[in-house]
């Protein structure tokens, strides 16, 4: 079994915490969507959405984030014959109500418009290139170039930033609510929910507004302190946000793209 994956993906995390919660092995790749890694044909072809994660299990290609998590726990049942059908539909509300908020226009709008822009030109370019290459995959990077400027078209719409913003504050409070009865986002034991959830309170860690969203509410907090002891915290979050090693990433990306712009090798 393959993952495809970056550290800083949060969908790349929620389903590695499956992955590690459940306990089942894989071979680990990669791909980092900054430096246009998800753009090489050979990803390209295999996944035209150019989106991270893939799970790959055989000839058995998976690339919704939700289904890999429920694909792996199906294994995880057939592996170990256990089944656990307590407190499922609690769970599978769960992950659907996290899986309902997009990420994407909330953590663009926190990026300072000059390292956006930066970026973004710079997978434009790559997107272009990589067109150059494959004439018979350009009407799908000609899709992945229309989506780059539709992003940009958004992000000058505060309407639409302001609406995930707000499914972010629902998605927070209901869990706070739901934290003040029980121990985990779906109950007393740590369940697929968590591994959806816990990732939505790293990406506000990664953008430094923990005081705006996370400590303000005292149950999330004491909740993101508890998740933060567990194995698969500390293998698949912890080992790459844990003080320097948080930047480490981050300045390593900025650098090839800087040296790549460069000499314009896309």
């Amino acid at each position: 079994m393959q993952l495809y994956h970056h550290p800083y993906s949060m969908d790349s995390q929620k389903v590695r915490l499956a992955l590690e919660e459940r306990g089942i092995d894989y071979t680990s790749y990669h791909v980092n969507p900054l430096t246009g890694k998800n753009m090489e044909v050979s990803f390209f072809r295999m996944n035209p959405s150019a989106k991270i994660p893939v799970f790959k299990n055989g000839s058995h290609i998976i690339y919704r984030t939700i289904d890999i998590i429920q694909y792996i726990d199906r294994l995880a049942v057939s592996l170990s014959g256990e089944v656990n059908v307590s407190g499922v539909e609690k769970v599978i509300e769960w992950m659907q109500k996290v899986d309902g908020w997009n990420p994407k226009m909330f953590t663009l709008s926190h990026i300072p418009d000059k390292y956006r822009n930066f970026v973004s030109r710079f997978i434009r370019r790559v997107i272009i290139a990589r067109m150059a290459e494959s004439p018979e995959l350009a009407s799908n990077y000609h899709e992945k170039l229309r989506d780059a400027y539709e992003t940009e078209d958004k992000m000058r719409d505060l309407d639409t930033v302001q609406e995930s913003e707000e499914k972010l504050i629902r998605l927070l409070d209901d869990a706070e609510m739901q934290l003040e009865e029980t121990r985990y986002i779906a109950g007393d034991e740590f369940t697929l929910a968590d591994t959806m959830f816990v990732p939505v309170l790293v990406r506000i860690t990664l953008l430094n507004l923990e005081e705006e969203y996370i400590n303000c509410r005292p149950k999330v907090m004491e909740y993101y302190q508890l998740v933060k002891h567990r194995n698969s915290y500390k293998v698949v979050i912890g080992k790459y946000f844990s003080g320097w090693r948080k930047h480490r990433t981050i300045l390593k990306t900025l650098c090839f793209i800087c040296i790549r712009s460069l000499f314009r090798a896309y």
